[in-house]
Parts: structure tokens; C-alpha cells; sequence
């Protein structure tokens, strides 16, 4: 069986570009062999090539391997800190700001963002949402989303930003224009930089600590001096300074 998942995790990487020898061990296995059974595979390598022949075998695999759950303002208590941060910190600080939401899913993070700086009547900003998987960025750049998903956003924001149509939340466009969506993958494609906040939460958790380690040193190279690195509600990064961080909270990293 170990050998067959080697074979998996290889072709996985040479034909999908997705480094699944990053992701934690145990928890790979799980999923790929709840994914596998699914499909009616009934072993991986039959399952490669039921991926490499059908594209909605394809794309069931790539949806449920990255990780898709979100809402806006998941955690609210928590990006209430980040708007904090973005107003006291990043405004007095820089004109123009540059924001990346990385590994976004279905655009709910970014979007929040947009409305963020709509509130607080923040101009001049630029908005970079990234994902590996081009389905759930299609989906992202449509901008429909369903209650439970926008479920934490404050009534008078809904009204303003939001069209109602068949028990869908349809995003309005002067938000929509805000967010530029492009795939990336931040375990092998190279980062942008220049940015002001970086946005990378209850991703790492799925990785192995080596894959942590790099993703942080890249997202600080990719960060402005002074700009913020926002993490996830169990993320939380023992050693800042060992990346070249300064804590501003539990979730909120300032570069150095």
C-alpha cells in the first residue's frame, strides 16, 4: 500500500502540480482513500487513471484534497482584529495598499476585505485573491454566495453590497472589481511581492511543519517592512522573530 502511495503522490504532483508530500500524512491518507472509494476506484492507481481520463473525477479530487470551507468574516472576533490593524497600523503607514488573500476558496476572504476598506472608506487599495484550484476560482470570481456563507455579515452591509436573487447572495460589481483572482499555488509557484497584508489562514494546518516553515519565510520576503501577516484561528506562530516577524496578536504578525 505504501508503495502505491508513493507511485499516487508522485503522478499526483508530475500530472496536477499538487505537492501532496507537504500535506500531513495521516490525514492525506484519510481523505484521499474517502475521495477514492467514491469515485469506484478500487485502487490508486486505478483512481489516477479514472483522474487523468475524466474531468469531473478530476475535479471532485482537486476540490475535496484543498481545503474549500469559509465564510465572510469567518471568525469574527478575529477579523474584527485585522480591521483594527488595517486602520491603525497599515493606513498611517503606507498610501496605497496591496493586499493578498492567499489560498481564498470561493473569494468569501477577499471579498470581506473589499467590504473592509469600502466601511472604513479606504481608497487606493488593490485586492490579489489566490487558489490552487481553478474550479473553486471560477466559482470566486462569480461572486454568488449561499446564507450560511455570509452569514456573519452585518445587516446594513448585506443591503448595500448584496443582491437577493433565487436564495442566492450575488456580490455587487463595485466590490466584484475590487478583487483580482489568479491561481498560484504557495507550495510550488514563486510569491508576488510588495505586498502590505497577507492573508494565509487555516491553511497551514494541513502541512507538515518543514512546508510551514517555508511558506513563512516566503510570505515575510513577500511582505513590505511594516506590512501585516494575518493567520488563522489555530495558527498561531511560536517563534515570530525566527521568521522575521514582531507579534501584534495572537493572529496578527507585523514584518520586521
Amino acid at each position: 500500500m505504501e508503495l502505491e502511495f508513493d507511485y499516487f503522490k508522485k503522478w499526483v504532483k508530475d500530472k496536477l502540480r499538487v505537492d501532496l508530500d507537504s500535506y500531513k500524512e495521516k490525514q492525506l491518507h484519510r481523505r484521499i482513500g474517502t475521495v477514492m472509494n467514491s469515485s469506484g476506484a478500487k485502487n490508486l492507481r486505478e483512481y489516477a487513471e479514472l483522474i487523468q481520463k475524466d474531468e469531473n473525477v478530476r475535479r471532485v479530487f482537486l476540490d475535496y484534497i484543498t481545503i474549500n470551507v469559509t465564510e465572510f468574516y469567518r471568525n469574527k472576533e478575529i477579523f474584527d482584529e485585522f480591521e483594527d490593524g488595517i486602520k491603525s497600523v497599515l493606513v498611517p503607514r503606507f498610501k496605497n495598499l496591496n493586499i493578498w488573500s492567499a489560498a481564498c476558496s470561493i473569494g468569501a476572504e477577499p471579498y470581506t476585505v473589499a467590504l473592509i476598506m469600502e466601511k472604513n472608506n479606504i481608497k487606493g487599495y488593490k485586492i490579489l485573491a489566490t487558489d490552487i484550484d481553478d474550479t473553486i476560482l471560477e466559482r470566486a470570481r462569480e461572486g454568488k454566495f449561499k446564507e450560511k456563507e455570509i452569514k456573519n455579515v452585518p445587516k446594513p452591509e448585506i443591503e448595500k453590497h448584496f443582491l437577493i436573487e433565487e436564495g442566492q447572495y450575488h456580490i455587487s460589481e463595485n466590490i466584484k472589481k475590487k478583487v483580482h483572482f489568479k491561481k498560484h499555488d504557495l507550495i510550488l509557484d514563486d510569491y508576488d511581492k510588495n505586498f502590505h497584508a497577507i492573508i494565509c489562514r487555516n491553511v497551514t494546518i494541513y502541512f507538515k511543519k518543514e512546508t510551514k516553515i517555508e511558506i513563512y519565510k516566503k510570505i515575510n520576503n513577500s511582505l513590505e517592512k511594516g506590512g501585516i501577516f494575518f493567520t488563522g484561528a489555530t495558527e498561531s506562530i511560536y517563534n515570530p522573530s525566527s521568521f522575521g516577524f514582531r507579534k501584534l496578536s495572537t493572529f496578527l504578525y507585523e514584518k520586521v
